[in-house]
């Protein structure tokens, strides 16, 4: 009898797990390194279907959107975007948020790799095609979990982001000043980057984004930038409605970087 009551829950298990969910935002739980489960949120694509690998990208929020709540990650920047316009986005996407008080470093950047760790153990994506953006302090994050991750990631989307600390809550984790940008660079030529940066931002200065970006293609980095003229500290609107970048970023696969260098 209780042989036939393991198959049987087995078997709903297996059912569970076969069934293909619907288009739209679950959340999940992952455990930070103090023990404390944080939530995210995953994005599952229209048409989603186990029967192919898809696309798998990470985002990180802003200053704004952290806190315990599980929501506020998805409320800016791509969150909207894929509410607008989901056939432009035919990815799952993972949501982490980064606890109030806390910046996309260390512990939090090593939270946030969990949660894409369980999300595709969770969903069939595409280990070649995991892409890496974020705004503001997500920007941040996104060059410190890149440099920290250099071999997961096929490509990624850095938005008003900075490498240099721009206040003290952030923690410098590359060399001071300049030396910081060919650092970054050196660690990150072998992955195609796009930045995106409005000249008129007033909270997180052009300067990091053209300095990276010269740093970059001083190494002859496959490196991409747009400089968005009169826009202030939203520049993630403008990036994540550009479908020239959409396009580019899901045109990268992670496989054809080794092929590139050995050629």
């Amino acid at each position: 009898m209780k042989g036939v009551l393991v198959l049987f829950a087995w078997m709903i298990l297996s059912s569970a797990q076969a069934q293909t969910p619907e288009s739209g935002f679950y959340k999940r739980e992952v455990l930070r390194n103090d023990g404390i489960a944080s939530i995210y949120q995953v994005y599952v694509p229209p048409g989603y279907t186990a029967e192919k690998e898809w696309p798998v990208i990470l985002f990180l929020n802003g200053y704004g959107e952290q806190g315990e709540d599980g929501e506020k990650q998805v409320g800016t920047g791509l969150g909207p975007a894929l509410q607008n316009h989901p056939e432009s986005w035919p990815a799952v996407v993972v949501f982490p948020q980064s606890p109030t008080g806390t910046a996309w470093h260390g512990a939090s950047s090593e939270m946030a790799m969990r949660a894409l760790a369980q999300t595709q153990r969770e969903f069939n994506t595409d280990a070649n095609r995991v892409y890496l953006t974020g705004l503001s302090m997500g920007g941040y994050g996104t060059w410190y979990t890149a440099v920290e991750n250099e071999d997961v990631f096929a490509a990624i989307v850095p938005i008003c982001g900075f490498v240099n600390p721009i206040q003290e809550y952030y923690p410098a984790w590359a060399p001071a000043g300049d030396a910081a940008f060919p650092y970054v660079a050196e660690r990150l030529s072998n992955i195609p980057i796009w930045i995106f940066h409005g000249d008129a931002d007033s909270v997180v200065p052009v300067d990091q984004a053209r300095s990276m970006n010269v740093a970059l293609q001083a190494l002859e980095a496959d490196v991409r930038y747009s400089e968005l003229m009169g826009v202030g500290h939203n520049a993630w609107d403008h990036a994540y409605s550009d479908k020239a970048m959409i396009k580019w970023l899901f045109e990268q696969k992670k496989d054809e970087i080794g092929e590139k260098l050995s050629n």
